[in-house]
């Protein structure tokens, strides 16, 4: 038996699930989000918890057992608190700038400045000119978001300038061996 797919799902007061067929939706103070869960696979609501149940000991049903209890714990956990990354930016003069709370514009070295819009459901937090964060109630889309932000400037190994996660360690390089 899966460990992760068969501990249940807790759902907090002021969260309401509907389960129609193969369709999850989760709707909380923060918004309402759905999935499809996969063909072997079955949500139960019971008292204040949500189970996930798998029929039979197939590799396919195995491997969606613990997926889909994670998918729908992080619905649930998204429309009650959110989800966040945060992201630095090191170099001299790159910087970003808030146009609004769905669209940035960034300075990170190149000709021309870049904007950047968020997607449906994304807001943006600037905390100063080089610390920002993607907050949304879909984890996949935050980290998708975040991640295509960290695209538009990786970074390079030699003196670390560019767009990182909040913490993240960047392996450097030695440079050219002078003379």
């Amino acid at each position: 038996m899966s460990r992760i797919g068969k501990l249940p799902v807790a759902v907090p007061s002021g969260v309401d699930v509907a389960i129609d067929g193969a369709l999850v939706t989760v709707k909380g103070p923060k918004g309402t989000l759905s999935h499809s869960v996969a063909a072997p696979i079955v949500v139960e609501q019971g008292e204040g918890v949500l189970d996930v149940k798998r029929p039979d000991d197939e590799r396919i049903s195995k491997s969606l057992h613990g997926l889909t209890r994670t998918l729908v714990s992080n619905m649930v956990v998204g429309v009650t608190d959110g989800y966040e990354k945060k992201l630095e930016i090191v170099g001299v003069g790159y910087r970003v700038l808030s146009k609004g709370p769905t669209q940035l514009e960034f300075q990170l070295g190149y000709s021309h400045s870049i904007i950047f819009d968020a997607p449906e459901g994304i807001t943006f937090t600037v905390e100063g000119p080089t610390k920002l964060g993607v907050v949304g109630i879909d984890k996949q889309l935050v980290g998708e978001t975040a991640a295509k932000i960290r695209k538009l400037r990786k970074p390079e190994p030699y003196k670390g300038k560019g767009v990182r996660y909040a913490g993240e360690h960047i392996r450097r390089k030695v440079g050219k061996a002078g003379k």
